[in-house]
């Protein structure tokens, strides 16, 4: 959008930026992650100095909660969801309002977009203050308060559909979340616009499988949620069988404390059936780490048990032309029919991930199919600036209809 002539602010909530950028200096954390939590959960907190509040939200406070950010459970934030949502009726409203007059001051914008509908309590106030239209995005809401205790989600659910009511548009990430969305918010098809996640294509390298060992590759979190022990377990059902002697399985994407016993578990198997020699984790997995990751990889599977809004991984191993083999679950078969560079499979188990890896390793001609098609469809159809574009155009319709 900066690169369109437009003026961006990102403003951080209960964490910073930890990133290189001049525009997130200054900025303060509204919401600082520790007071915000330490004030709901302990009301002798919301009485506490100012400068209190000012250590808990200083830097290397706010590193120290960003490295166990991971780790973050929505069971048991249930009153916090709730109070969040309430907006200026929650127990947050003073640094509610703390946001929305900076925004007022120092910002002046013509749009304001929410970053996900967790945040609608926002919205009523930032209009009131700015009289500016608003807009939220959806993403993966749903893993979040489908994970809390049972009795909270309906009166979740009923809250974000009451203050949705607040926006002047709505975007999800796939027509495949739209639609979940739809149903779990009450939302009508006009207050929904589905607008793709992109890349920037330049920004991966694009290698033929044709140059590449026959290695198969995992990239997010290993955890039980994403399925790491299913690519596991595919990974040594593949290994028992003739002709993929060659094969390794390399895995990246990090890892939280809650995650050690579960890999220690899938290293045991791995170190049971001999296969140390051919399993790696590589520690680091982002900017050139994550490009020689995918110079290893032929193609990439990250078989989640539920089903994803979208999964930028995905993108991101097809525009550096390696086939993505995912469960036909959430958005996977929207987007892999969507770009040609990956295939979906059922059911979820390690039995068909193992023989549909197969399929697709001892037939060259149809992975580099694949491998192009995906680098070709990612450049197509999920290109950041034209995304961009899009966003913009929607953004322009709104200011004209106020």
């Amino acid at each position: 959008m900066r690169n369109l002539g437009h003026q961006v602010v990102k403003i951080p909530m209960y964490l910073p930026l930890f990133a290189d950028e001049h525009d997130i200096t200054d900025i303060p954390i509204f919401y600082g992650a520790i007071s915000t939590y330490l004030k709901q959960v302990y009301p002798i907190f919301r009485k506490a100095p100012k400068w209190f509040d000012k250590l808990l939200n200083s830097k290397p406070m706010m590193k120290i909660a960003a490295s166990m950010a991971g780790s973050t459970r929505a069971k048991g934030l249930e009153d916090m969801t709730i109070s969040m949502l309430l907006g200026e009726e929650g127990e947050q409203k003073e640094e509610l309002d703390n946001m929305v007059d900076w925004i007022g001051g120092h910002c002046k914008p013509d749009i304001i977009h929410i970053s996900n509908a967790l945040l609608l309590g926002l919205a009523k106030k930032l209009k009131e203050r700015t009289g500016v239209p608003i807009v939220c995005s959806l993403q993966d809401e749903d893993v979040w308060v489908d994970a809390m205790n049972p009795e909270f989600q309906g009166k979740i659910w009923k809250l974000m559909h009451t203050k949705a009511q607040d926006l002047d548009a709505i975007i999800a990430v796939s027509n495949f979340f739209a639609e979940t969305m739809k149903e779990k918010m009450e939302l009508s098809d006009e207050e929904v616009h589905t607008l793709y996640l992109g890349v920037d294509y330049k920004d991966y390298h694009y290698i033929s499988t044709k140059e590449k060992p026959r290695n198969v590759g995992y990239i997010s979190r290993m955890c039980h949620e994403n399925g790491f022990d299913i690519v596991v377990d595919a990974f040594i059902e593949l290994k028992k069988q003739e002709g993929f002697e060659d094969v390794k399985l390399i895995a990246t994407g990090g890892s939280t404390g809650d995650d050690n016993k579960f890999i220690k578990e899938q290293k045991r198997k791995i170190k049971e059936n001999n296969l140390i020699d051919f399993f790696e984790i590589l520690p680091e997995y982002e900017d050139e780490a994550q490009h020689d990751f995918y110079k290893q990889v032929s193609l990439v599977s990250v078989p989640v048990r539920i089903g994803e809004a979208f999964g930028m991984y995905l993108l991101e191993s097809m525009a550096s032309g390696v086939p993505v083999v995912q469960p036909a679950l959430g958005a996977f078969p929207e987007i892999t029919e969507i770009s040609g560079g990956g295939i979906t499979y059922m059911p979820n188990s390690p039995e068909k991930l193992s023989k549909t890896w197969a399929e697709l390793l001892t037939n060259p001609v149809k992975l580099e199919k694949l491998s192009r098609a995906g680098y070709e469809g990612t450049k197509e159809n999920f290109n950041i600036h034209s995304h961009a574009e899009e966003i913009i155009e929607l953004y322009e319709s709104l200011k004209k209809n106020k």
